[in-house]
């Protein structure tokens, strides 16, 4: 399943030209990556999304071409979520 994808049916991000976009922008990593919208997203990867300050990483748990709303959380596990210092010079946009 492409990254995009996955990105809107899991509703981390709500539609899925934002998550091409976000891809785009170099903001999404797979396994420590940088992955395209048309990344391919297997069970077990780890993806990684910044969202403005934060980033958050999850493990891909199962793949659905679709999902009901009180589904969606199912499809991954939330490794971690830690903000973006300012002042520590890392910038995930590279």
């Amino acid at each position: 399943m492409r990254v995009d994808k996955f990105l809107k049916v899991s509703r981390l991000i709500k539609r899925r030209t934002v998550a091409k976009d976000v891809s785009e922008q170099g903001r999404v990593l797979i396994n420590g990556r940088e992955a395209k919208p048309s990344s391919a997203v297997k069970v077990g990867d780890e993806i990684t999304v910044q969202f403005g300050q934060k980033l958050v990483t999850i493990r891909v748990e199962r793949l659905a071409e679709s999902t009901r709303k009180e589904e969606a959380s199912s499809l991954f596990t939330v490794v971690k979520e830690e903000p973006i210092a300012k002042d520590n010079g890392f910038n995930f946009l590279g």
